[in-house]
């Protein structure tokens, strides 16, 4: 492995190293003249955010100001300086010198910090020289920075690091190279810059060699990609490579590698799908090795390439994942979380321990962490009390953390689940002034579903009512849903209807005709779910046995509110059961709704908020609801219990016929 070299000496006015430096610039530097020494000092980097390219002077050549009682040479008529400048490669460290370099450099958090590390070494291989770089890659975006800052730009050791990695390229070894422009990519730099060409030239003939490892192939495929597919044909021969290698002997690090590597290359998956399903079989096997950084980041690769066909793998690997719940990082168990919503996977004991991990830590959590374990809860109908308590603890502590987006993802659930928090004065306290103080940066839709679920658990927005039937809002919603959506419309003929019935001293305007739906039973049945068949079935034999005829009871029935009756039966004022295509004499209606397991929470007896909210409304709109739950018509062994029980339900005193 080759090594840098770093003098001890700062200046050197002649001398073998003096001759190396002269020899290595000659070409591209003329001493004597200013444009030569322009030529040489033009920078590698280009800013992406800007249109303008930055340049700099290499340490070679740069005028340096000599520390104190020091004077600068003169060679040839102009100054040259090298500062902790590397001229030559030699042989690697020990194994030992190697590993306390990286945990050393680990553990630096700015860009200065390792450079003026890296300045006090004498030697360096260029694989912790790239290393390194990485190492200030990171560090940078962290900070989340899109360009590279101007300190480092002007250090010369990060210069000298750049010129050697240029003009040495042949000399590095293949983990070296690869992560040398790991890191220049990600510190944005120009692609058409010669430290790019040369390090992606060189790149090139290595691949043509065939003798890289998976794991580098898998970062120069990355880089590529960066490099906004800088050469495509690059991309295909380092897939098609990856194929011919034996996968058996592949380790969870270099699995993963792939993995990350055909994510970011999502074009080119579809014609590898074969390739892909090997990995995928391969990797069942596996599961068992894989870190909590791995399980992770695979699961995410496998929603990102939505690989349904490989359910055995996502099964594993969600299993797998219950006993990192409380190792994982924020990000990570964001991930484990996103392919459990996408591939509509749940488990009770990942629940559990999720119940636990954010009972203890929720308010140590990531925003966007916390309202992804509301999107699981809510895609999964979970409603776990410990969860959504302490998240609106945590929201009514730090509210103003969360995005608008994150506040509607927190909040949708508790009125889709129909659930009140144990502090919901609080809760919906700040959730109002939060919306106030926030109202013009919620997108549309996003307010409207958020009003909505208010809405669903009985806290109904009145203070917005007015800005949402306004003609302004419509427009906007309509423009962002490019026309707007017919689950748009039911949501805001719902809130109208709740208006006017649990609202009547409201006296803002009213939603226009033209905005309201003449049923809330319309796909995607975001506001009623249809009547379950087959329970349907069990209750009509016992109504008839009851009833003694199908005229007396009606089924599916619109009414005029927009709801949906699953089974209605009229009476008049007596008492009498009047046939159901009677008109005449009506004075009660008894509205049952048959109440299959999808109209309630997972594993749970209780309600969604859609059908909670509709049988509020049936209730106010004259209407005797009786619920007949699922659950207790299957546990009657027979016809005549189911007979029994509907009497009871129907009629519990006594009951009569015309």
């Amino acid at each position: 492995m080759a090594l840098i070299t770093l003098p001890r000496s700062h200046f050197y006015s002649s001398g073998l190293q003096t001759y190396r430096i002269l020899t290595c610039l000659r070409k591209y530097l003329s001493l004597d003249t200013k444009k030569g020494r322009k030529n040489v000092c033009q920078g590698y980097f280009s800013l992406q955010q800007e249109q303008s390219r930055v340049y700099f002077h290499h340490a070679y050549c740069r005028k340096h100001h000599s520390e104190k009682g020091s004077k600068p040479y003169q060679v040839g008529g102009s100054v040259l300086f090298q500062t902790a400048a590397w001229d030559r490669f030699e042989q690697s460290n020990s194994p030992e010198d190697d590993q306390m370099f990286y945990k050393e450099l680990n553990s630096f958090t700015s860009s200065e910090q390792v450079l003026k590390f890296v300045s006090t070494l004498e030697t360096l291989s260029d694989t912790m020289a790239a290393a390194a770089l990485y190492r200030i890659s990171e560090v940078e975006r962290e900070k989340g920075g899109q360009k590279i800052v101007k300190t480092v730009l002007e250090n010369e050791i990060f210069r000298a690091l750049c010129f050697q990695f240029e003009y040495e390229s042949i000399n590095l070894s293949d983990t070296g190279l690869v992560t040398a422009l790991q890191a220049l990519t990600g510190l944005h730099v120009d692609p058409q810059s010669n430290l790019l060409i040369s390090l992606v030239t060189e790149c090139q003939n290595r691949l043509q060699q065939g003798h890289m490892t998976i794991h580098n192939l898998c970062i120069l495929g990355e880089c590529m990609i960066k490099l906004q597919n800088l050469n495509s044909a690059m991309l295909k021969k380092i897939i098609l490579q990856l194929q011919v290698k034996k996968l058996q002997d592949c380790t969870p690090e270099e699995i993963e590698a792939i993995y990350t590597l055909l994510q970011a290359a999502l074009g080119e998956v579809v014609q590898h799908q074969n390739f892909l399903d090997q990995l995928n079989n391969l990797s069942v096997s596996l599961v068992y090795k894989f870190s909590p950084k791995i399980t992770s980041q695979i699961l995410n690769a496998l929603v990102a390439l939505n690989q349904t066909r490989a359910f055995p793998l996502i099964v594993k690997l969600c299993i797998h994942s219950i006993r990192f719940v409380s190792h994982f990082t924020d990000e990570e168990l964001g991930k484990v979380l996103e392919g459990f919503i996408h591939f509509g996977y749940t488990d009770k004991f990942f629940t559990q321990a999720l119940e636990q991990h954010v009972s203890t830590c929720c308010f140590a959590m990531h925003p966007e962490s916390v309202s992804k374990v509301m999107q699981y809860c809510s895609k999964n109908l979970i409603l776990s009390k410990p969860i959504f308590d302490a998240v609106a603890e945590s929201f009514v502590q730090q509210a103003e953390m969360f995005s608008s987006d994150q506040v509607a993802q927190l909040v949708v659930p508790f009125g889709k689940l129909n659930y009140l928090p144990s502090n919901a004065p609080l809760f919906f306290s700040k959730l109002e002034n939060t919306i106030r103080t926030r109202f013009k940066s919620f997108p549309p839709q996003v307010l409207l579903n958020l009003l909505h679920s208010c809405t669903l658990i009985g806290r109904h927005p009145v203070n917005y009512m007015a800005k949402l039937f306004s003609p302004y809002f419509l427009q906007k919603l309509q423009a962002q849903e490019l026309g707007l959506s017919r689950s748009s419309l039911a949501q805001l003929t719902q809130l109208f209807l709740t208006v006017v019935l649990e609202c009547p001293f409201y006296k803002g305007p009213k939603l226009l005709e033209q905005y309201r739906v003449k049923s809330f039973l319309i796909p995607p049945y975001l506001l009623e779910t249809p009547m379950n068949h087959q329970l349907y079935k069990t209750i009509k034999v016992g109504l008839i046995g009851i009833l003694k005829g199908r005229i007396y009871f009606g089924s599916r029935v619109s009414t005029p509110y927009c709801y949906t009756v699953d089974i209605e039966i009229k009476l008049d004022k007596e008492g009498f059961v009047l046939p159901f295509t009677s008109d005449e004499d009506v004075y009660k209606r008894l509205a049952l709704c048959i109440d299959d397991p999808k109209r309630f929470c997972s594993n749970s007896h209780n309600l969604l908020g859609k059908e909670a909210i509709k049988q509020r409304h049936l209730q106010l709109l004259g209407y005797e609801v009786i619920q007949i739950p699922y659950h207790e018509v299957e546990t009657l062994p027979s016809s005549r219990q189911i007979v029994k029980y509907l009497k009871k339900k129907l009629f519990p005193h006594s009951y009569k016929f015309h």
